[in-house]
């Protein structure tokens, strides 16, 4: 059984970094850990130590829970928008042609 099947470990940091138009072997240098970890930690295939996960969140200046997930993420846009709803008050603007 692969490590974690039962409570898996999602993380958004494929996405943090390209949004940051950051490379793998630039994330790897600024955490201290080669290029292969970053890709196996994208992947799901390894999880990260606290100190690693640590490590990573101040990279990318955010707390755990923003990176790191036992359920898997939804689309940074649907949260966006779903936020941006909420904040409205659930009104759909409707735009007539």
């Amino acid at each position: 059984m692969r490590r974690g099947e039962t409570l898996p470990i999602h993380n958004r940091i494929g996405v943090l970094r390209a949004e940051r138009g950051m490379t793998r072997a630039q994330l790897a240098e600024l955490i201290n850990v080669n290029p292969q970890t970053v890709g196996a930690l994208e992947r799901g295939d390894h999880y990260p130590s606290l100190d690693l996960a640590f490590r990573i969140c101040d990279v990318f200046g955010l707390p755990v829970e923003a990176v790191f997930s036992r359920k898997p993420f939804a689309p940074l846009s649907t949260e966006l928008y779903a936020r941006n709803d909420r904040a409205q008050g659930g009104a759909h603007v409707r735009h007539e042609q």
